[in-house]
């Protein structure tokens, strides 16, 4: 029997309540409507009083959880979409993510964000914030890109004192699938090798992970064998892993689906260029998703994102240099 990313994130949900007391999700329509996704289908019913609905303030839900959790609690808020979070931006980055600094109290919430596109999803329903979250202090940000990352991580989450950012791929709750949830996991601030590779290295995370690697299953035919590294987290992030990754190949490709200006592909070609230049055949390169909105078409949302078509040619040009 085979389990999705997102049941795994419900799964991971249920084992945090049962083990921890302190532990309760706090959104909008989260109780026995199940939450916008259903990845709280009937944990109201598993644990009463403890999956509880929100006023429609994304700003007010994320107050009270860090007050609750001030007072000792570890909530999981769960945000409709990751848009919406940032009517919540005061909240989370000057009071979660400042806390500890101020008053050596830790604040130990989870904030689970819906992210990225689908297609017909639109501007408001599409973006990925990883970046934002990212630029500040004292956020840890997740980016689960597997099955056993979504359970693993979530519930690793939920044990940190450190506001966690987590943001799960829509486009993967149904579409990915694992055998079992796993027994033991990398922590997060470890990236992993999902794919091994001689000719270059290609740095992603989330679902970019998955077009990354159809991409270089597409240039093996061809002679070209890349290695692929899942970041897994951002925040932190792991230099060393990619500088060792690219220590083997010599060529960088970053691929994201957030926007180009800034973000995670251009912090991670910095810290290569800056402390492993000499590692380089090549100039590195990154690839985003175009600088505008999220567009509503499908077919105008499929070219405005990365694909494993358009990762491949970015890496053919690169291989070529």
């Amino acid at each position: 029997m085979s389990i999705t990313y997102l049941e795994a994130i419900r799964a991971a949900q249920a084992r945090a309540l049962a083990d921890d007391p302190r532990v309760f999700i706090y959104g909008e329509d989260v109780g026995q409507f199940g939450g916008a996704f259903k990845a709280t289908k009937n944990l109201a019913d598993e644990f009463p009083g403890r999956v509880k609905d929100s006023p429609i303030s994304e700003d007010a839900i994320v107050g009270f959880c860090v007050g609750a959790a001030i007072e000792g609690m570890r909530p999981i808020v769960e945000m409709q979409f990751a848009d919406f979070s940032t009517v919540a931006l005061n909240q989370i980055v000057n009071q979660a993510g400042t806390l500890f600094w101020r008053t050596e109290l830790p604040c130990p919430i989870v904030v689970r964000l819906p992210c990225g596109g689908t297609s017909g999803g639109g501007p408001f329903h599409s973006q990925n914030l990883e970046t934002v979250y990212s630029h500040f202090p004292g956020l840890v940000v997740a980016t689960p890109a597997t099955v056993e990352d979504a359970y693993s991580m979530l519930l690793e989450s939920v044990a940190l004192d450190d506001p966690v950012i987590f943001c799960e791929h829509k486009l993967l709750y149904y579409h990915l699938k694992a055998e079992q949830l796993p027994t033991e996991a990398l922590p997060i601030g470890k990236a992993r090798i999902a794919r091994e590779g001689r000719d270059m290295t290609i740095v992603a995370y989330s679902a970019m992970v998955h077009e990354a690697l159809a991409a270089a299953e597409e240039l093996e035919p061809e002679g070209w064998k890349v290695e692929v590294v899942d970041l897994r987290s951002v925040k932190p992030l792991d230099t060393d892993t990619v500088m060792a990754s690219v220590a083997r190949t010599g060529r960088l490709l970053c691929v994201g689906e957030s926007w180009p200006w800034g973000g995670v592909t251009a912090e991670v070609i910095a810290r290569v260029a800056s402390e492993g230049f000499g590692l380089l055949d090549a100039p590195p390169q990154r690839l985003n998703s175009k600088d505008t909105p999220v567009p509503y078409h499908p077919s105008l949302w499929a070219a405005h994102r990365p694909t494993a078509r358009s990762i491949a040619a970015a890496a053919r040009r690169l291989l070529r240099q």
